[in-house]
């Protein structure tokens, strides 16, 4: 019996929460026991995403099917899963897409795909859905498209030409991770792609030797995403390779997916660290590198395992492995050293600089700023406040953990 499409939207939907190339945050309601039909509640499949622009914009994001030839060990969707299939056709899509549209549900399409058939035809297929909202149905909405590494070099570039942003996954920390749970996939292929995408998006933006800008394509760049926690990866390797992907293909994003599912008793997590809990770790790990100044290889250098402190966030735990830097004039210090304050932000740093042009910085013009003042005190020196031996005390650090919470018995 065929599934209505609200059934395939509420699979579609929950299949595509293990793409992480979209910062989902679910849903806005539920729809209430044994109602049917799209309605008027806030359907399945709706995430938050942000633009190029800055913007926070709701997004449709579905799988086109969750059927796949590829038996990734890591992916609820492989091959061998035991899941309820089903699929979208692209006319179904479209409808989907612009009916959400009118009623103002998302501003926009996040379309990923397990590989049916072969690379290209699935490829084909998703852009057919990208061409036709386009060019037929003039949408202008935000479409993101998951390209297949192996399609064929012309489905990419049409895609680029409809999408948004473009993402092709890694998959995986490193090769040899790739080659242990994904032989079927090829890392140094998927690197290609990325890399031939990273150059179409780059004369996109270069001007014409008549001064006109060159045919859009893809203006919001390209991200990637890695799944995080099913193999032997330490922060430290996914890090390394977070540094390789940002400089070698200008990515736009690199995305952490914690390794939720369990698919396969073959797949051994690394660690008994809660995944999510990591996945928080890395991504702010990545937040200092690309708004603090931080290098990717300093933030993990103390550690003899290689793993973030999950207790600490690693700005914070930075800062007290790095003491003999603090503490710092908040009068004095330059905007550089300033964003390495634990509890100090872009935005405060830039009021605090700007508030000391005109006035001594004391405590409470700190406070002002509605900042952690018990993380920011042992670091900084104001006009009337100095940290003396705070920052030299043995447990300092202990100080910052989560203290012991004696557990129910009921």
């Amino acid at each position: 019996m065929k599934k209505t499409l609200a059934a395939r939207l509420e699979i579609l939907s929950d299949a595509a929460k293990y793409d992480a190339s979209c910062a989902s945050s679910g849903a806005r309601s539920k729809k209430k026991p044994g109602e049917e039909g799209l309605g008027s509640k806030a359907p399945n499949g709706i995430c938050h995403a942000y633009t190029p622009d800055g913007r926070c914009i709701s997004l449709l994001k579905i799988l086109m099917t969750n059927f796949c030839i590829y038996d990734c060990a890591y992916c609820i969707n492989r091959s061998s899963s035991k899941i309820e299939r089903t699929r979208f056709t692209v006319e179904e899509i479209i409808w989907i897409t612009l009916e959400f549209y009118r009623r103002n549900y998302i501003e926009g399409l996040f379309l990923s795909s397990g590989v049916i058939r072969s690379s290209d035809y699935t490829m084909e297929e998703m852009v057919r859905v990208a061409r036709e909202l386009r060019l037929t149905h003039h949408f202008h909405g935000y479409i993101h498209l998951k390209t297949i590494p192996d399609a064929a070099p012309h489905l990419i570039e049409e895609a680029g030409l409809y999408a948004d942003r473009l993402s092709i996954n890694v998959e995986m920390p490193t090769e040899a991770g790739l080659a242990a749970y994904a032989p079927e996939k090829d890392a140094g292929h998927i690197r290609q792609s990325m890399g031939s995408l990273r150059l179409r998006i780059q004369e996109a933006g270069d001007r014409t030797l008549s001064g006109r800008k060159a045919r859009r394509f893809a203006p919001g760049g390209q991200s990637t995403q890695m799944i995080i926690g099913a193999d032997r990866s330490t922060d430290q390797d996914i890090l390394r390779s977070s540094a390789a992907l940002y400089s070698g293909y200008a990515l736009r994003r690199v995305y952490y997916s914690a390794f939720s599912p369990i698919p396969d008793a073959s797949v051994a997590l690394p660690s008994q660290a809660p995944p999510l809990l990591r996945e928080h770790r890395l991504y702010q790990a990545d937040w200092m590198v690309r708004f603090y100044g931080f290098s990717f290889e300093e933030i993990v250098a103390e550690r003899q395992d290689g793993m973030l402190d999950l207790e600490l966030d690693p700005k914070l735990a930075w800062a007290l492995q790095n003491r003999a830097q603090f503490p710092l004039d908040l009068n004095r210090a330059s905007r550089e050293m300033l964003l390495r304050v634990p509890g100090l932000g872009p935005r405060s740093v830039s009021a605090l600089l700007s508030a000391r042009r005109h006035k001594v910085i004391r405590l409470e013009d700190v406070e002002r700023l509605h900042v952690s003042l018990r993380k920011i005190k042992p670091f900084v020196v104001t006009s009337d406040w100095s940290p003396g031996r705070l920052i030299d005390r043995d447990n300092l650090a202990a100080s910052f953990r989560p203290q012991p919470r004696q557990l129910s018995l009921l």
